[in-house]
């Protein structure tokens, strides 16, 4: 009736000083996607399409970091390593759900880009409100029917043996290992069906990109190229970052003994891109930094 996740650890001390370097991780993920959230939704500048998108994949990452990291806090502190059969299988379909649904976002970003790139003039036209709300509904749902599959195909196997998780949440290929069934069909075909998807969001992207760069390089002035640039850097970075080691975790040949790699790579598509991309997408981005500017002007004229 439950699991047991892995330990980075045994010695007290280096899990109480693990507690406090993720409580600070997390509580800085908290802090840099609730800002965009609130700036997005209070400045009416930031009411665009793009921003509309950054709204909900910093929603999707608070989501994301929080069905992971503060079990593994509270197991730290409490020097247990126990996950409930339920909680497991709800860690996995969310952790799905968020990971399936932020591609699609990354996607659709891809896309706005590309429109306000390559057709301005039809930007209002091609990416309405009504559009937006409409793709936002397509990906939750696409996200929300991968962790069905995923969790049902997961848990429909049989489990003996050990109980014991060689990872620090949930997530498929760990407990695939712990499974007795001879055969995975419902598992293969789910993964199959989340490669296909991940897979058609790259080729997305891909084309978008090159439409992008070829409009983007038929500038002629340095200016204009730069800042063409810098509007899609930071979207290429975090879409590398999340489907390399998304595929990574899922398509590297399985291996009977746990490796330091496996444990890296979850830690690195389930904490490090919830705390980075707000990082990424506003550490040059002046429509941010001049909303947060003016609502730390409004707190102050307040007090």
């Amino acid at each position: 009736m439950e699991f047991m996740l892995v330990r980075f650890t045994e010695n007290q001390m280096l899990l109480r000083l693990q507690a406090g370097l993720f409580s600070l991780i997390y509580l800085v993920s908290m802090l840099e996607n609730l800002i965009i959230i609130f700036l997005t939704i209070l400045d009416q500048h930031l009411h665009t399409p793009m921003y509309f998108f950054l709204r909900h994949l910093s929603f999707l990452d608070l989501c994301l970091i929080s069905t992971t990291v503060p079990k593994f806090i509270f197991n730290c502190i409490t020097f247990t390593e126990s996950i409930s059969y339920l909680e497991c299988v709800l860690q996995l379909f969310l952790v799905v759900l968020m990971a399936g649904s932020e591609t699609g976002i990354l996607t659709v970003m891809s896309y706005d880009r590309y429109v306000v790139i390559c057709r301005p003039l039809h930007y209002e036209a091609v990416m309405s409100k009504r559009t937006c709300v409409q793709l936002m509904a397509v990906f939750w749902f696409n996200g929300g029917s991968l962790g069905i599959l995923y969790s049902t195909g997961t848990f429909s196997l049989n489990f003996c043996g050990s109980n014991k998780i060689h990872q620090f949440f949930c997530d498929v290929p760990a407990l695939l290992k712990l499974t007795c069934s001879q055969e995975h069909a419902a598992i293969t075909v789910s993964v199959a069906i989340g490669v296909c998807y991940a897979f058609s969001c790259l080729v997305c992207i891909a084309v978008s990109y090159v439409y992008i760069f070829s409009t983007v390089l038929k500038i002629r002035t340095r200016v204009n190229q730069s800042k063409a640039f810098a509007t899609c850097l930071p979207h290429l970075v975090v879409v590398s970052a999340l489907l390399s080691t998304g595929a990574v975790a899922y398509l590297k040949p399985p291996s009977n003994s746990p490796s330091l790699l496996d444990l890296l790579v979850s830690v690195f598509y389930s904490v490090v891109p919830p705390t980075l991309n707000p990082v990424i997408y506003c550490l040059k981005n002046k429509d941010i930094k001049s909303a947060l500017v003016k609502s730390c002007g409004m707190l102050k004229a307040v007090e």
